[in-house]
């Protein structure tokens, strides 16, 4: 990994240098885990009393930080660190695993895809009849993409990764390990004489650019025509978006959250982990869902939400400070 020095950072930064440094930096870290070595960041003011503990000899910080950096340790102040700490991160980021040849001869690829210039194909990959894929793309050993498919330009495709019949994904996009989009939704109808019947899923999923979705998350194929993911939308991992629902433009989806069927997102809409909205509900441009909340009618634009059921957020923390003051009274 290559070092640098703390000017050759600020470089990249354009902030403001206090304090110096003997060495060049070798790598960023936490603050509690850094070497005498090592950048960090300090990202919010409550952070800062770890400086004086931590063994980093730099750190990025936001303008309005109120201790000094000491003897030989340096600040690079910035309007906002976490915005310069993906700067330093990329920075020093090591190469993508390494291809030896741009198509892997195990890769089976139908006569009639179309493969753009610029694009690498890993070892095990499957690509079927009709599909095409956009210049600069990369898909990792053991991808599956079934017919018809399309893959927009600079797309990254990792490994595990199966993209069903008929989806479209945009350019510049992520899909992590494993994730699956296009899969059937979940339909099924109670019948007499079969007992459950399943509901064909004729449609398909159409992501757009920018998106990024994480490893193990699942993008159902619409019942009918499309489930959506708008443009620069980031799932995180184990996230379940159900079909017929549309996202609009970044959005952000943490961990274990999961959309039901025709769910609508406005823009900009934040799910916290291991929230839930059920089927056809709709929320509104900028809403706020808390973690592990269950939202059950609809959500309007910019209102953050909290709880199970979910209601106003200042509404269910009142509620439980309430609840907390019961228990102890009772427990006296």
């Amino acid at each position: 990994m290559n070092a640098y020095t703390l000017q050759e950072i600020n470089d990249l930064l354009c902030g403001e240098i206090i304090g110096t440094i003997p060495n060049k930096i070798t790598a960023p870290e936490q603050l509690e885990t850094a070497s005498e070595t090592e950048i960090s960041f300090i990202g919010n003011k409550k952070y800062e009393k770890y400086w004086y503990s931590s063994q980093a000899c730099a750190a990025v910080v936001n303008e309005d930080i109120t201790i000094e950096p000491g003897e030989n340790r340096a600040f690079i102040k910035v309007k906002n660190a976490d915005l310069a700490m993906s700067q330093v991160l990329n920075l020093f980021a090591p190469p993508s695993p390494a291809f030896r040849t741009d198509i892997h001869p195990t890769a089976v690829i139908d006569t009639t895809a179309s493969i753009g210039n610029g694009s690498r194909i890993g070892a095990g990959c499957y690509i079927g009849p009709n599909v095409i894929i956009g210049e600069n793309v990369t898909v990792y050993p053991n991808v599956t993409i079934l017919d018809e498919c399309t893959i927009g330009k600079h797309t990254t495709i990792w490994s595990g990764t199966v993209i069903r019949e008929r989806c479209h994904i945009g350019m510049y996009c992520i899909l992590h390990p494993n994730s699956t989009i296009g899969a059937d939704g979940f339909g099924f109808r109670p019948c007499p004489e079969k007992g459950l019947v399943k509901i064909p899923q004729i449609g398909n999923v159409i992501i757009g650019n920018g998106v990024e979705i994480g490893a193990n998350s699942c993008v159902d194929r619409g019942k009918f025509s499309s489930t959506v993911v708008g443009d620069g939308c980031k799932i995180d991992n184990l996230v379940q978006i159900g079909h017929n629902s549309k996202l609009g433009k970044f959005c952000i989806m943490a961990g274990n959250s999961g959309l039901a069927g025709s769910v609508t997102l406005g823009n900009g809409v934040i799910i916290g982990g291991s929230a839930s909205i059920k089927d056809h509900t709709s929320i509104g441009d900028g809403a706020t869902i808390g973690a592990g909340s269950g939202v059950a009618g609809d959500i309007e634009a910019g209102k953050t939400v909290l709880g199970y059921p979910a209601i106003d957020a200042r509404d269910t923390l009142k509620q439980w400070a309430i609840l907390k003051r019961l228990v102890k009274e009772s427990g006296k």
